[in-house]
């Protein structure tokens, strides 16, 4: 019998005759597969319908919209997948989310009808492994229950958002309290929270600059906390949030994990949160791969279809092996979560790749349509606003370049090969 690891099950060695081999096989057991195709099912059937019905505008339509789809979500089991049974959730592993992830993505209120939306979604993993029994209790049960939204604030616009060890915003200890003042933005979602995590500056003189920051657990409204505007972006005002910290005082009961190991706790929600988001850009590629070659094989210029037409080919061709190289890479990374390898190398080329492909595929899609592409009449150009956001977010295109070109220059001062810093993979 097949050994399961996660959702890919490797065989164990078979003889052919005089060969010895090992097989990979990409299936999915049965179970996943039904998974994954109730996931399917239920945007198709459930979350598209309600989106397509109600207007956004109307707050309480969307209220109301969203409370029938998280309902559905629940009665058919496809609620939180990324979190332990214990909690409420699928206890699926990082393999086995990507499925589900790529198919809730596939409609814009997917991952929130489950409950795995972003920022929530790494808030979740945060507080599940940093904090204490009470705090848990008190931030995670609402976020699994889906009663209550939550916010990361950690960027900053004064220092480099890519470089954590350059944030500002401090916090001192007097008696049982911290005092905390700063300034954040992009806080996505702040005026929606119940409570914030917030990072800090609370060492000043560290004996590495990784350990000067501690993070907070801020109930939201509070004295001192100034939400002082939504930036608007080249999508609009989605509740990117500019905070100004002024004497904010919190409990030292407070604070998520220990003094100094703010960056630590950063850097371990960043990882599996920036996988998240990858798993989410493939179904946003793959529908603009769909439209792409929908519209060629219904558009006619110039004497045939655009199909038939080589220039329109070869840009679904660089879609298809995009999109393919994006898939495999998504599996392996999650792979490497599941068996807790050390997985920042794959982690970070998967999210600069993804992110750039969507970006690509999705521009294809939108010269194939044309100016119909360019319009809002079909969904494109507002995905294409999305995605440039994808190669900024989580940390800029240059800082996973330069982080994969020191990591493949270690692995071959180290061992004389860079065979470890491109996946480590028996190939």
């Amino acid at each position: 019998m097949p050994a399961v690891v996660g959702t890919l099950r490797l065989h164990e060695w078979a003889i052919d005759r005089d060969t010895a081999f090992m097989a990979i096989d990409f299936s999915l057991s049965p179970e996943l597969e039904a998974i994954r195709t109730k996931t399917r099912d239920f945007i198709q059937t459930v979350v598209k319908p309600i989106e397509d019905a109600m207007d956004e505008s109307d707050r309480k339509q969307l209220i109301d919209g969203i409370i029938k789809m998280r309902t559905e979500a629940q009665r058919q089991g496809l609620w939180l997948p990324h979190m332990p049974e214990e909690w409420g959730g699928m206890g699926l592993g990082h393999v086995e989310l990507a499925m589900v992830q790529a198919e809730a993505a596939k409609a814009r209120f997917g991952p929130f009808a489950i409950n795995a939306q972003a920022p929530d979604e790494g808030n979740m993993h945060t507080l599940l492994h940093w904090a204490t029994e009470d705090q848990k209790q008190k931030y995670l049960k609402p976020l699994c229950e889906g009663t209550a939204r939550s916010c990361f604030a950690m960027t900053e616009p004064e220092v480099a958002g890519s470089d954590p060890t350059l944030i500002r915003t401090n916090a001192y200890q007097d008696g049982d309290e911290w005092v905390i003042n700063g300034h954040k933005w992009f806080i996505s979602q702040a005026r929606s929270s119940k409570f914030a995590i917030l990072l800090c500056r609370t060492e000043e003189q560290p004996e590495i600059k990784q350990a000067a920051n501690s993070a907070f657990i801020i109930d939201l409204p509070t004295d001192g906390w100034n939400d002082v505007r939504e930036i608007e972006t080249m999508h609009g005002g989605t509740g990117h949030s500019e905070i100004v910290i002024t004497d904010l005082r919190v409990h030292d009961s407070q604070m998520l994990g220990g003094r100094g190991q703010g960056h630590l706790l950063g850097q371990y929600r960043l990882g599996p949160a920036r996988l998240a988001h990858c798993m989410r850009w493939i179904s946003q590629a793959e529908l603009a791969l769909d439209m792409m070659v929908d519209r060629s094989l219904n558009r006619y210029s110039h004497g045939s279809l655009l199909a038939e037409k080589q220039g329109i080919q070869w840009m679904i061709a660089d879609s298809a092996i995009e999109l393919y190289q994006a898939k495999l890479m998504v599996l392996h990374a999650a792979y490497k979560i599941d068996r807790k390898e050390d997985f920042k190398s794959e982690v970070s080329m998967t999210k600069h790749f993804v992110a750039n492909a969507l970006n690509r595929i999705i521009d294809r899609s939108i010269q194939v349509h044309g100016a119909l592409g360019y319009s809002t009449d079909t969904p494109l150009a507002h995905m294409f606003q999305h995605a440039r956001w994808a190669r900024f977010a989580d940390g800029a295109d240059e800082i996973h370049m330069m982080r994969t070109a020191e990591r493949t220059i270690a692995a071959y001062k180290d061992s004389g090969s860079t065979q470890a810093a491109t996946g480590g993979l028996p190939i």
